[in-house]
C-alpha cells in the first residue's frame, strides 16, 4: 500500500492543474513520499479533462476519472475514496487556495493516531460574504454536531484509509464528512491551522446558496443517523401522538354529549363542532404516518444504495 492519496475534485480549472499536480509532485517527493494524486473531473465545460489526461502521459502516479456530467463534490469525493490506496487520504479544492505544504503535517498527525484531521482555514481570503455566513454556518453545525471544529467546509482534510472505505459521501455530504467518521465509529477528530491562498484562477463556483443547502443537509444527516435503521421509531411516534389525540378528542366530544343529553343540557351536533374536524384530522394523519413507517421499514430492509453517479473514463488505474 502507498503511503498517501491525494484526492481532487475537479470543475472548470484548468488554468491551476498544472501547478496544483506539479506543486504536490514537488512536496511528496521532497519527503520522499509514495503517493497517487486522484483528479475527479465533475462534469468540466472547459479542458480540464484534456489537460488531466495531459499531465497524466507525464506522470502515471497522476490518475483521473471522468464523470458524464456534473454530479457535485460529494460525488467526486465518494468516487476517489473508493478508488483511493493510500495508508493516508488527503483532500483539497482545485483551485490552489489550499496548499500542498500542508501534507507532510496533515499526514504526521494521522499517523500519530487520529482518524480525521480537519483543516481550519483561520486567516481567509475570502469576501466577507462568504466569512460571515461561513462562521454561523460552522457555528450552528458544531452545536448540532457536537464536534468542535472551526471549519467544516474546508476542502484540505486527511483520513485514515479505513475511514473513507466505511463511509459513503451524497448529495452534498461532503460538508460532514468528520460527523460521517464519528457516526461510523472513528471518533479520533482533530484539527489543524492551514494556510489559505487567494484565488490565482477563475472564479470561485459556489454561491450563498450553499450556506442554506448545508444547513438543510446538516439536517438531513440528524435525522439519517439517528433512523435509517429504525424509521418506524420515527414515524411510529409521531403517529402514536396523532391517533391518540384524535382518539381523546373523540372520547371527550362523545363523553360531552352524553352528560349534556343526561343531564337535560342544549345538544350541539357533534359534527357541527371545529373540535370534530380536529380529530378526524388528527385520526387520519396518525394512520398515514404509521403507514408511512410500515414502507419506510420495508425500504430499509430491502434497500442497498448505488452509486449515484456515472463514470465515462478512466485513466492509470489498475483495477
Amino acid at each position: 500500500m502507498i503511503q498517501i492519496s491525494v484526492v481532487i475534485p475537479v470543475f472548470n480549472e484548468e488554468e491551476s492543474l498544472p501547478e496544483l499536480t506539479h506543486w504536490i509532485s514537488r512536496v511528496m517527493d521532497t519527503h520522499g513520499f509514495s503517493y497517487e494524486i486522484i483528479l475527479i473531473n465533475d462534469g468540466s465545460t472547459d479542458r480540464s479533462w484534456e489537460v488531466l489526461q495531459e499531465l497524466s502521459l507525464r506522470n502515471n502516479r497522476i490518475k483521473g476519472l471522468n464523470f458524464t456530467r456534473n454530479y457535485g463534490k460529494s460525488a467526486a469525493l465518494d468516487a476517489g475514496f473508493k478508488r483511493a490506496q493510500g495508508e493516508v487520504v488527503i483532500t483539497m479544492d482545485a483551485d490552489l487556495q489550499d496548499s500542498p505544504d500542508e501534507i507532510p503535517d496533515l499526514y504526521k498527525m494521522v499517523k500519530d493516531g487520529l482518524d480525521v484531521v480537519s483543516g481550519w482555514k483561520k486567516e481567509r481570503h475570502d469576501p466577507i460574504s462568504k466569512t460571515i455566513p461561513s462562521k454561523f454556518f460552522n457555528g450552528v453545525t458544531r452545536w448540532i454536531s457536537g464536534i468542535q471544529l472551526h471549519d467544516f467546509n474546508c476542502g484540505l482534510k486527511a483520513y485514515r484509509n479505513k475511514v473513507v472505505k466505511n463511509i459513503t459521501v451524497y448529495g452534498e455530504m461532503h460538508r460532514y464528512i468528520p460527523l460521517l467518521a464519528k457516526w461510523s465509529g472513528f471518533p479520533k477528530i482533530g484539527e489543524k491551522v492551514v494556510q489559505h491562498q487567494a484565488r490565482k484562477y477563475g472564479y470561485s463556483k459556489f454561491g450563498l446558496e450553499r450556506f442554506l443547502n448545508g444547513f438543510l443537509d446538516l439536517i438531513t444527516v440528524s435525522f439519517v443517523h439517528k433512523y435509517k435503521k429504525k424509521p418506524m421509531h420515527f414515524f411510529g411516534l409521531l403517529g402514536t401522538f396523532s391517533f391518540m389525540t384524535g382518539f381523546l378528542i373523540t372520547l371527550w366530544l362523545i363523553f360531552d354529549k352524553i352528560y349534556s343529553l343526561r343531564n337535560g343540557m342544549k345538544v350541539r351536533e357533534i359534527v357541527d363542532q371545529p373540535l370534530f374536524f380536529l380529530a378526524l384530522v388528527a385520526l387520519i394523519i396518525g394512520v398515514q404516518l404509521f403507514v408511512t413507517g410500515f414502507i419506510a421499514e420495508l425500504m430499509t430492509s430491502s434497500q442497498s444504495k448505488e452509486a449515484e453517479y456515472k463514470i465515462d473514463e478512466e485513466i492509470n488505474f489498475d483495477f
